[in-house]
């Protein structure tokens, strides 16, 4: 199992928005915590979206936003 979180996924975070709902246009990244934890509470969507929703839920629940902070400055 990798130790760290894979770079691509952390890219998508930084680059990819939110493609429906009351945050459309949004990028993931920046959806607010209490998006992502009725999401948890309700079931991530199914394949790639709900798997950055969940990353996305992990990063800000256990405080590792600082690791999107440069992929953020490269953009």
């Amino acid at each position: 199992m990798e130790a760290f979180p894979d770079s691509n996924i952390l890219q998508s975070l930084v680059s990819e928005k939110m493609p429906y709902g009351k945050y459309k246009g949004t990028l993931i990244c920046n959806i607010p915590e209490h998006y992502l934890v009725w999401h948890h509470r309700q079931g991530f969507p199914k394949g790639k979206l709900g798997m950055l929703l969940s990353t996305m839920y992990e990063i800000k629940l256990n405080g590792l936003e600082y690791l999107l902070n440069p992929l953020k400055k490269d953009r």
